[in-house]
């Protein structure tokens, strides 16, 4: 497990911004891929971006695509979250997550182990 410390969010209104950040202090940032995922009150943990340990490749669910971007900078060993257009529907708490495997192929498959702290985002109408 690494250790991942999350910063950002807050609460804006629908149609704003903002951006989430998730550093870590782990020497090998670049092996590991990393992924955000949201929970919402009363509601399963839902998957929202991952991107690869060089950052080439990203995937993002289908609800936040063209809205969100997932990205990362290995020199400061940080993943960002780039939340643009919000909705309601996106207030949640956010999580990072960090996998041993550089690789997004199986998504269903990564994120079992490191966790950050979690960060509340919340959109008002």
């Amino acid at each position: 497990q690494v250790p991942l410390v999350q910063s950002g969010g807050g609460t804006v209104q629908a149609g704003g911004s903002l951006r989430l950040s998730c550093a870590t202090s782990g020497r090998t940032f670049s092996s590991y891929a990393m992924g955000w995922f949201r929970r919402a009150p009363g509601k399963e943990r839902e998957f929202v971006a991952a991107i690869s340990g060089n950052g080439a490749d990203t995937v993002h669910a289908d609800s936040v695509k063209g809205r969100f971007t997932i990205s990362r900078d290995n020199a400061k060993k940080t993943v960002y979250l780039q939340m643009n257009s919000l909705k309601p529907e996106d207030t949640a708490v956010y999580y990072c997550a960090a996998d041993p495997s550089p690789f997004i192929d199986n998504i269903p498959e990564l994120f079992r182990g490191s966790w950050g702290q979690g960060t509340q985002v919340t959109v008002s109408s």
